[in-house]
């Protein structure tokens, strides 16, 4: 798949994975999104992290939380090799291991919500998380007894501290530094909350009083995709979403904007693989 189109990468088909990477030469990695949650422990190198044209330039056991819906990738430089371990959690398993009172995403929907996808720990801080992570990887490499139900009790009390820690975090610390463009995220707020409506060029130009050619090459340059690629993927993630939540298939695709059946049909398999009905 072409990565400039802003397309799904990997498939987790178990509850959680977990894997610890490093990589001498600097690859170039296009945005991207994935059907899954995901956590970034960054552990060394030159490494500037963009999530929804915000960018995050990164320390040491800086942690990046990245939802199921958000457009992301690492812009890394090649003078130091780049480690990190990263976590994918199926939504699936984060409703299911937690409680109603105790929802385990929502460290991701807080994140979401202030716009804001990155915590960084301080002093000792940062050594509890660098062991959480140490351990849930040695459970989950043993063959020993009860190594599964040690690794989900790990995975477990990491996500409780960084919920906890994300809840706590009312603000970003002073000494984090990301840029991004504010208009540009209006924008793409705009587009998120009205889904069902008309979304074209010219609607979006008018609305935010920018010429037509200046957000169609502000935004690409942004986000890395076009305005229509961004709009089609936001649509499909929604349908995809409220389809997993039993809304019906055609329900679900005017709901997230797609007037034409058919068109929403060859664009949900394209992105996913399989046919709504399949996906449901």
């Amino acid at each position: 798949m072409e990565g400039d189109r802003g397309d799904k990468r990997g498939y987790l088909l178990e509850d959680y994975r977990l894997f610890h990477l490093r990589d001498e030469l600097a690859q170039k990695v296009d945005y991207h999104y994935h059907a899954f949650e995901k956590i970034v422990f960054h552990l060394g190198g030159k490494v500037t992290y963009s999530i929804e044209g915000k960018s995050y330039v990164l320390k040491p056991c800086d942690i990046l939380l990245v939802g199921h819906s958000l457009l992301h990738r690492p812009v890394i430089d090649p003078g130091e090799p780049y480690e990190r371990m990263i976590l994918w959690l199926g939504s699936d398993y984060l409703e299911n291991c937690g409680r109603p009172y105790c929802a385990l995403d929502t460290c991701f929907r807080l994140t979401e919500e202030r716009g804001f996808h990155m915590l960084r720990p301080h002093g000792e801080e940062r050594l509890r998380y660098r062991e959480m992570f140490d351990r849930l990887e040695q459970a989950l490499e043993s063959d020993a007894f009860g190594s599964g139900l040690l690794a989900n009790t790990c995975l477990q009390q990491l996500l409780i501290a960084l919920n906890r820690d994300v809840m706590g975090t009312e603000a970003a610390d002073e000494d984090v530094v990301y840029r991004f463009d504010t208009k540009m995220e209006e924008v793409t707020r705009y587009i998120g909350e009205h889904l069902s409506e008309e979304l074209s060029i010219d609607r979006l130009a008018g609305r935010f009083y920018l010429s037509r050619y200046y957000l169609m090459h502000r935004f690409k340059e942004v986000y890395g995709i076009t305005v229509h690629q961004y709009v089609r993927q936001k649509r499909l993630l929604r349908a995809a979403e409220e389809i997993r939540r039993g809304v019906p298939v055609l329900k679900a695709a005017v709901e997230a904007g797609f007037n034409d059946y058919s068109v929403f049909l060859r664009a949900f398999r394209s992105a996913y693989g399989k046919s709504p009905r399949e996906w449901k």
